[in-house]
């Protein structure tokens, strides 16, 4: 019999699947894989159980309900000033995931080049090989996670179509700074390429930072598509609810890509990711603070035991570094001795670069109820070695 495709048969299983499955079988506290406890607002949640029961269950338009996309356009101008049409430049889709899936394979042809920045959220690369496009990677360095100008030189060229970030990152918790994303931005125009810009964690900004849309920098408005998740900004991952945002002529093959992949989104959850995305500002402030304070919680904890946690801007997540902490062990050794020995999942950073991976990094999730995340550093008390 014939084998199945290339590209997806050569991807194993996803680092965060396994190292569950084994917190699962050592018992330990699952600070591995990137999911809130809690049940998420309950204003919100009744309001999708509410409509479930009385409202509309067969399939809503495809491009998204006109309430949720009404609410993703006075979104996009209530916190970054973007004035958005509604009707033409706004796509709900079934989790950023999906979002991402079909913004490249709507904007991609074979042998298209897209830019890249490591470490990066596992699904980026697969989907772009699917495309048939090459991706081209540029290292972000620890302990900062800085590039340079000679860093995009060196991979920006006459078929460069595209450029992905992810920010706030996932998992380096890096904030990009307004020059930063100018410096990218002037590559970008001079190269004449896109940008499809993962902005899941946007409302996850700490110490009186501020998320910046690269869409929001001169001359990036008719080139940026922005990608937008209810289920990172209001603690409800299970829901898989994304948006898109971006000029039309840009979203219109996205739109066409999305109809032949989900073609549409749980009506019920739209309705309540509306409801959500118009709460007042107090919610959004209240969600970074939360997550700021239990981050330094955690990081107290891991310094504690003895390791050295590099600074983490934005995210759920913290990154420690097993070399700068005097531990010998790689990051996937070091992972599975510590949920096997200690009870406590993490992530090996190395699982998120594609080339060139370094070995002694290691994310810590910090999105987990208070006595979780107390019984976790008590357990890293007793001893990490």
């Amino acid at each position: 019999m014939k084998s199945g495709n290339s590209v997806l048969t050569a991807c194993g299983t996803t680092i965060f699947e396994v190292m569950s499955r084994l917190a699962d079988q050592h018992k330990a506290i699952n600070l591995g894989q990137g999911f809130p406890d809690g049940n998420g607002p309950p204003d919100v949640v009744a309001a999708a159980a509410s409509y479930l029961a009385d409202g509309w269950n067969q399939y809503p338009p495809m491009p998204g309900l006109a309430a949720l996309r009404q609410a993703v356009a006075a979104h996009n101008a209530r916190f970054y000033g973007l004035d958005v049409d509604w009707a033409t430049e706004t796509l709900v889709t079934s989790g950023a995931t999906e979002a991402l899936a079909a913004c490249l394979f709507g904007l991609l042809e074979p042998g298209d080049e897209v830019v890249l920045f490591q470490p990066l959220y596992d699904s980026y690369a697969p989907i772009i090989r699917r495309a048939g496009a090459i991706a081209r990677f540029v290292n972000l360095k620890a302990p900062d996670w800085s590039f340079s100008a000679d860093d995009l030189a060196l991979v920006f060229n006459d078929r460069t179509k595209l450029v992905l970030i992810n920010n706030p990152q996932n998992p380096a918790g890096k904030v990009w700074t307004q020059d930063e994303l100018s410096l990218l931005s002037a590559f970008i125009m001079r190269h004449d390429t896109m940008a499809l810009c993962d902005e899941v964690y946007e409302h996850l900004v700490f110490d009186g930072r501020r998320h910046i849309p690269l869409m929001s920098l001169p001359g990036m408005r008719d080139r940026t598509l922005r990608i937008g998740s209810a289920g990172k900004t209001f603690s409800l991952t299970g829901w898989k609810v994304g948006y898109v945002t971006g000029p039309a002529t840009l979203l219109a093959p996205v739109i066409k890509a999305h109809q032949f992949l989900t073609f549409t989104t749980p009506p019920n959850l739209q309705h309540a990711v509306a409801l959500g995305l118009n709460k007042d500002d107090t919610y959004f402030a209240g969600l970074a603070a939360d997550m700021a304070r239990r981050r330094d919680f955690l990081a107290a904890g891991l310094r504690a035991a003895g390791l050295v946690v590099l600074p983490c801007a934005g995210t759920y997540f913290l990154t420690v570094d097993l070399a700068a902490s005097g531990i010998a062990m790689d990051d996937r050794t070091f992972c599975l001795h510590l949920t096997e020995k200690v009870g406590v999942a993490a992530i090996p950073i190395s699982a998120f670069f594609e080339v060139d991976a370094p070995t002694h990094l290691v994310r810590f999730c910090f999105c987990k109820r208070d006595e979780v995340l107390a019984e976790a550093v008590r357990r890293l008390a007793a001893g990490i070695v």
